[in-house]
C-alpha cells in the first residue's frame, strides 16, 4: 500500500516521433527562403505580388514627398534673386534716365554758344568836373549841347555855373566844388559847364538869359539846374544861392540830383 502511495507520478509526456521531426526539418529550409525573398522584393521596388507593389507604392510616394520639398527649397531660395532682378534693372534703368536728363541740361549750360551770359548793369563813369575858374575862350553853347545828349543817354542832369574869374563868390564856390565829397557828388549825378559871363561875351550873356529869364541884377555864380530834356529844375537868381560852404553846395546838389 504505501509503496504504491510513494511510485512518482509519471506524467503523459508527449515526444515526438522522428518522422514528424523530419517533416519539419524539410519544411524550416522552405519558410526560410520564402521570407527572405519577400524581404528582397519590399526593399528592391514594384513586384507582380500584391504586397510588394503597395509597399513600392509607399516607398515611391515617400521618395517624391522627399525629392519635392527638396526641389521646392532652391525655388524658395533662388525667387527672391528673380525678384530683385527687376528692382536692379529698374534701378539701373531710373539712374540711367537720370543721367541722361541732366546731360542735355548740361550741354545746355554749357553752351555750345547758345546760351547767353546774364547782363550785369554796371554803374556809369564818373562825369568829369571842370577845374576851377571860367574859360573866357570856351563855345559856352557846343558844351552845353554836348552835356544835353550825355544826360539824355545816363539819365543825369545838367548844372551850368554862370560866373566871373574876378568873382569871390565864385572862386569860394571853386573851392568846394573841388573837395572829394562834392567832386563825388557832381560826377555821379551831374554833367557840369562853366560859363564865363565876367567878360564882354554877349554869346554867353544871351544864355544866362535863356537859362535864367527872369533878368535884373544877378548875384553870381548863378547856379541853373536843366533836366536832361533841356527844361530849367531851378534857378538861383530867383531862389538865392544856397551857403558856398560844403554843406551847403552838397544839400543844394543832393536836392535837385533826382
Amino acid at each position: 500500500m504505501s509503496s504504491r502511495m510513494l511510485r512518482p507520478v509519471r506524467a503523459d509526456r508527449r515526444t515526438t516521433s522522428p518522422r514528424s521531426a523530419a517533416a519539419l526539418g524539410r519544411r524550416l529550409p522552405l519558410v526560410a527562403a520564402a521570407v527572405v525573398a519577400a524581404g528582397l522584393t519590399a526593399a528592391c521596388g514594384p513586384s507582380s505580388e500584391p504586397a510588394g507593389s503597395a509597399a513600392a507604392a509607399t516607398a515611391g510616394q515617400s521618395a517624391q514627398a522627399l525629392s519635392g520639398s527638396q526641389s521646392a527649397t532652391p525655388t524658395a531660395e533662388t525667387s527672391p534673386t528673380a525678384s530683385a532682378s527687376p528692382s536692379a534693372s529698374a534701378s539701373a534703368s531710373a539712374s540711367a534716365s537720370v543721367t541722361a536728363s541732366r546731360a542735355p541740361s548740361s550741354s545746355a549750360s554749357s553752351g555750345g554758344g547758345s546760351a547767353k551770359p546774364a547782363r550785369t548793369s554796371a554803374a556809369p563813369a564818373p562825369a568829369k568836373v571842370p577845374g576851377p575858374g571860367y574859360d573866357s575862350s570856351a563855345d559856352a553853347q557846343k558844351q552845353i549841347d554836348a552835356a544835353l545828349r550825355a544826360a539824355k543817354a545816363d539819365g543825369r542832369m545838367v548844372l551850368l555855373d554862370f560866373g566871373a574869374n574876378w568873382c569871390g563868390n565864385c572862386k569860394a564856390a571853386d573851392k568846394v566844388f573841388a573837395q572829394s565829397q562834392t567832386a563825388g557828388i557832381l560826377g555821379a549825378s551831374y554833367h557840369m559847364v562853366k560859363v564865363d559871363i565876367g567878360g564882354n561875351s554877349s554869346a554867353n550873356s544871351a544864355l544866362l538869359r535863356k537859362y535864367s529869364p527872369s533878368g535884373g541884377t544877378y548875384k553870381m555864380p548863378v547856379l541853373v539846374v536843366v533836366s536832361p530834356s533841356g527844361t530849367v529844375r531851378t534857378d538861383t537868381h530867383v531862389t538865392g544861392n544856397p551857403s558856398l560852404t560844403a554843406d551847403g553846395i552838397n544839400a543844394f546838389l543832393r536836392k535837385w540830383a533826382s
